[in-house]
């Protein structure tokens, strides 16, 4: 039976995307009563600079200890949250053609400090997956190379300037979303392969993200039989605790990919499927449809299956605890928050920024 403080942490394990421009009125009634793990911000959320900066000002108000982290999707390229007068960053694989470390570092330095700037705490990026299927709907463009080692390389180069910079890293799509033929958005993708080919291509650049000390990777909703024939990586504990968090050692925020996607969504619905999630072994569900009443059940959802026996209690503390750890090394202590200046007018768009996004797009 959950506590009354743990039943409140529970929502410490959901990040929820939200409508609007600002906080609304339904979004705080979710928080008074769920201590929530973050809100995901989309476009439909960003009109100006300034406004994010308050948004991610309201958000981490939310909860005083820890706050929710603020995060997004802002990889460069077709995925990216935040447009003009933020710098508009080349795709990835941009970087691939360069090969230079130096290059990936002075790019994910550059996207820290305007992510900083507004009030931005984790970035979904940078993806990791080996792009061995060309003409790959899903990741394309967005991937850094068709060959592991230079995922790897640019890679954790990248995940240690974001977080010497002040920015969460989590790498993505484990176990790895290359070499396949359809997109999780819209249906589920089979990967064909066998152990000893993950091992040796998928996980190479997962490993060097956890060399690197990344504070969280993304699960894919993959369907890989050689590891799970029943059921979507996303919502499997064979390869969510069995292949990431214990066969590669990984002690830091495991996350779902939007449990809203089809891929997910076909097999399980969201309350049902945040529960299998996190008895697979993630820290953090995403739950990025702004629709407040299904994340209101996918966190009573937790708290039954904790008072039914279906998760266990000390694996919800562990969770907690990871979150605990990262958020006093990426945010503001409560008492130290300030509402959000004018800093990102020097930092979004600037003059240095734009030299390196030309210098990345050179390499197209």
């Amino acid at each position: 039976m959950p506590s009354p403080g743990l039943r409140r942490q529970i929502g410490q394990l959901v990040a929820i995307g939200i409508a609007g421009h600002a906080c609304q009125p339904e979004l705080r009634s979710l928080a008074r009563d769920f201590d929530l793990g973050g809100v995901v911000l989309f476009a439909r959320n960003v009109v100006a600079p300034a406004q994010v900066a308050e948004l991610a000002f309201e958000i981490q108000t939310l909860a005083a200890d820890p706050p929710p982290w603020v995060a997004v999707d802002q990889e460069g390229g077709r995925v990216a949250r935040l447009r003009a007068p933020f710098t508009v960053w080349p795709a990835m694989h941009t970087l691939g053609r360069s090969g230079s470390e130096d290059l990936a570092d002075r790019f994910a330095r550059a996207l820290a400090r305007e992510l900083r700037s507004v009030g931005i705490t984790l970035d979904f990026a940078p993806v990791l997956d080996v792009l061995t299927n060309p003409a790959n709907p899903a990741i394309g463009d967005r991937a850094l190379a068709a060959d592991a080692r230079t995922v790897a390389r640019l890679g954790s180069a990248m995940i240690r300037a974001l977080q010497q910079e002040g920015i969460a890293a989590c790498g993505k799509h484990f176990p790895g979303h290359g070499d396949t033929a359809v997109d999780s958005h819209h249906e589920l993708p089979v990967v064909e392969h066998g152990p000893d080919r993950l091992h040796a291509i998928e996980y190479e650049p997962f490993r060097a993200a956890i060399a690197a000390d990344v504070a969280g990777i993304m699960v894919a909703h993959l369907l890989v039989p050689a590891l799970d024939a029943d059921w979507p990586a996303s919502l499997s504990r064979r390869i969510v605790s069995g292949e990431l968090r214990d066969g590669l050692g990984f002690d830091g925020l495991i996350v779902t990919d939007d449990l809203y996607m089809k891929g997910c969504r076909a097999r399980l619905a969201p309350p049902d499927a945040t529960v299998q999630a996190v008895a697979a072994g993630h820290d953090m569900v995403l739950l990025c449809d702004p629709n407040v009443d299904d994340q209101a059940a996918a966190l009573e959802a937790l708290v039954y299956a904790v008072e039914g026996g279906t998760l266990s209690v000390d694996q919800v503390e562990r969770s907690i605890a990871r979150h605990r750890r990262w958020k006093a090394r990426f945010m503001t202590p409560a008492g130290e928050r300030r509402r959000p200046s004018d800093q990102w007018r020097q930092v979004a768009g600037c003059d240095a920024h734009q030299i390196i996004a030309a210098e990345m797009a050179q390499h197209a």
